[in-house]
């Protein structure tokens, strides 16, 4: 029987990251569940996962975290960095500070939390890395620069990485989401109206957070990307890529296939197409309430 993997895994308190604690722990696996809110990581302590208070931002945080699992099992056979947050705004709205705190989270804090653990892998001469990016990684929208320059850069450092540690027996891979129903989308459409709802952008923001909002509707199972993660984890030669969730092959095919300008223009027709819906469903449920009111 295959000796079970021990595995740290980021932002597991919810969505992506709790669905794939718990399937990795499932497998047979020695999990390690990292978050800032551990409190909301009870049913993850319940279901047999090492729970640890983390904050990507914090180095004490991050350096005890590496520090009590290598204490405790001697090894870290796989990295899973999936903590981060969606940041949307018009660039010009946005104020520095939060771009920055944007690119600390989903890029620095990535990147430091590997940096720690490279040394056990190293000695082991074994090891996986696994970052989660987005489709953003590979497309854009407007307003949403910072997020999206943060996702382009877990892909371009992601293939620096890879192969500078493959001489060392350590696979890096990327996982890149689409649509999935998580906090993520309520948390960017709520940022977004809040910085460029009210200034030149507001056209924009109302399209925008109109097909963020879509996302909770109509987006897929966090689940569907734990499968995504633990093939990551378990394929005896792991791919480069993995992608999956609501859209995310029109999206990637779109950017491979459409030049510049017309994927500029798909893009603007998918935003103001989930305006236009918004709009309908908006004015369905006034008309409902009337309806019902009037009887």
């Amino acid at each position: 029987m295959a000796k079970p993997r021990v595995i740290l895994i980021t932002g597991a308190s919810s969505g992506i990251g709790k669905a794939t604690a718990l399937k990795l722990q499932a497998q047979g696996n020695i999990v390690y569940g990292a978050a800032r809110r551990i409190e909301k990581m009870t049913d993850l302590a319940a279901a047999g996962v090492h729970v640890l208070k983390l904050d990507v931002t914090d180095e004490k945080t991050l350096v005890a975290a590496v520090a009590t699992i290598k204490a405790e099992q001697q090894r870290l056979d796989v990295l899973i960095n999936n903590a981060g947050y969606g940041s949307y705004g018009a660039l010009e709205d946005v104020p520095l500070a939060e771009g920055e705190y944007q690119f600390k989270v989903n890029v620095f804090g990535v990147m430091r939390l590997t940096q720690l653990v490279l040394p056990i892998m190293r000695a082991q001469h074994r090891g996986r890395i696994i970052n989660v990016s987005s489709i953003g990684g590979k497309i854009y929208q407007p307003l949403s620069a910072w997020y999206m320059g943060t996702k382009h850069a877990i892909e371009g450092m992601s293939d620096a990485l890879r192969m500078e540690v493959a001489p060392f027996g350590i696979d890096v891979s990327i996982i890149e989401p689409g649509g999935i129903k998580t906090e993520w989308a309520g948390i960017a459409e709520k940022k977004l109206l809040e910085v460029s709802g009210e200034t030149a952008y507001h056209d924009q923001a109302v399209k925008v957070g109109a097909m963020l909002s879509l996302f909770d509707q109509f987006a897929s199972n966090p689940g569907v990307i734990a499968k995504l993660m633990a093939r990551a984890v378990n394929d005896v030669k792991p791919k480069s890529r993995y992608h999956a969730g609501m859209s995310s092959g029109l999206a990637l095919n779109g950017r491979h296939w459409l030049s510049d300008r017309q994927f500029d223009k798909m893009m603007t027709l998918a935003i103001n197409g989930a305006a236009k819906l918004a709009k309908l469903e908006h004015h369905g449920q006034r008309a409902g309430k009337r309806h019902y009111q009037h009887n």
